[in-house]
């Protein structure tokens, strides 16, 4: 499966934007923790960091979306997939994704 196979299907699994805003913030975070660990040398805080990134998001996909996290099944895809999803998000643009993609299942 190649990354354009794939982000039809995780747009999809973000239909919300509540869950892409639970998302957004886990992921901001997540960086933030990261970027702050390497700055203060406190190297658990990168444990944190995926902890805290994930738990949010896994909770936006059971109470939220009501589906599974596609980190389960496509680990990588699903991170990278997180990163452009943020990215359009914090533009703007993530909506039209969402709208593109729905439409194209009817």
């Amino acid at each position: 499966m190649t990354f354009a196979e794939f982000w039809p299907a995780y747009v999809r699994a973000h239909s919300k934007p509540a869950t892409r805003w639970v998302h957004c913030v886990g992921t901001i975070v997540g960086w933030m923790l990261l970027g702050a660990a390497v700055a203060v040398h406190r190297w658990w805080w990168i444990a944190a960091a995926l902890v805290i990134s994930y738990a949010l998001a896994w909770l936006s996909h059971f109470l939220i979306e009501h589906n599974r996290p596609a980190s389960f099944d496509h680990p990588l895809w699903s991170w990278w997939a997180d990163q452009q999803m943020v990215f359009l998000t914090l533009i703007g643009r993530m909506d039209g994704e969402v709208r593109k993609y729905a439409a194209a299942d009817r």
